[in-house]
């Protein structure tokens, strides 16, 4: 799954790159960051990949680079895998940079020499940072109540490799609300969901994948060579919900949650054309991550 998440993260930030050259920088709002150099952070994760469940910590500071331009920088530490504290190789070494000042644009994290554990974690955080980015960017939800739909155009995602994986695509729009504004207790809560185009950008080489998975058009699709010359064959819909509690004072995330299914059909095939094909069976990856402030 680590070339997924490398192509989610690609996508993600071709998509605020089209934003950042075509929206205006837009002013002050409920959900705008407001740093202060020396600020300290430190997020507590816990994750459920699959079969899989982790805790992990990202320890973070605010820093201005020689521009002036604010970013948080976080270390990754203490990381329990299926209730076993892990060594995490280089971890020591290794520094995220996240920001959600507009004036910079989200940059992809470096991940060729992280523990392969840490991927997962630190493409997720960039997930939380990049949708708040780009709903402030955007500017369109200002006041409890407001949506808005940004139809994402940036072709599919690939994660293919193709030597094993053939095809490995996905596609998403940006579905956002800013669900409501507490004045008293000084948050805002953003819905941010990650749906399906209308019209899937994803390529589908084989008739029956056509037919709707889920509820909305197929988005997500892998198709894999096996070591005895069959191909795994997947193909479904794949939604993320994330919903995050933001400080009204500074813009700093509190808390957030993301839902990430992905409802598929999976098929056995004898040829690479997909058409000699056994019984489809109905698999769902389903991955949920949290992260809270430690105040």
């Amino acid at each position: 799954m680590n070339g997924r998440f490398v192509a989610t993260v690609a996508f993600l930030l071709g998509a605020t790159a089209l934003v950042a050259a075509q929206a205006p920088l837009q002013s002050r709002n409920a959900l705008s960051r407001q740093y202060v150099e020396g600020q300290a952070l430190k997020y507590h994760m816990t994750g459920i990949n699959e079969n899989w469940h982790y805790a992990i910590d990202a320890d973070g500071v605010v820093k201005k680079d020689a521009g002036g331009v604010f970013f948080e920088e976080y270390q990754w530490e203490n990381m329990v895998s299926d209730g076993q504290p892990v060594v995490l190789a280089g971890a020591a070494d290794y520094r995220q940079r996240l920001t959600l000042d507009p004036n910079r644009n989200p940059s992809a994290p470096d991940l060729n020499k992280v523990d392969p554990k840490m991927i997962g974690p630190i493409t997720d955080l960039m997930t939380f940072y990049v949708d708040l980015w780009l709903a402030n960017k955007l500017g369109a939800v200002r006041k409890a109540g407001d949506h808005f739909l940004f139809r994402n155009p940036m072709p599919a995602s690939s994660w293919a490799d193709g030597t094993r994986v053939l095809i490995g695509e996905d596609a998403i729009d940006f579905d956002m609300t800013l669900k409501s504004v507490d004045a008293a207790a000084g948050t805002a809560t953003l819905v941010m969901k990650h749906v399906p185009p209308e019209k899937s950008a994803v390529k589908l080489p084989a008739a029956w994948m056509q037919a709707p998975v889920g509820d909305g058009p197929n988005n997500w699709v892998e198709v894999q060579k096996e070591q005895n010359g069959t191909y795994t064959a997947s193909v479904g819909e794949e939604t993320f919900t994330v919903e995050m509690k933001v400080s009204l004072s500074d813009g700093k995330i509190l808390s957030a949650t993301m839902n990430n299914p992905v409802k598929t059909i999976q098929r056995v095939c004898e040829d690479e054309a997909l058409t000699k094909c056994g019984e489809a069976k109905p698999h769902e990856i389903l991955r949920k991550i949290e992260i809270s402030l430690v105040q």
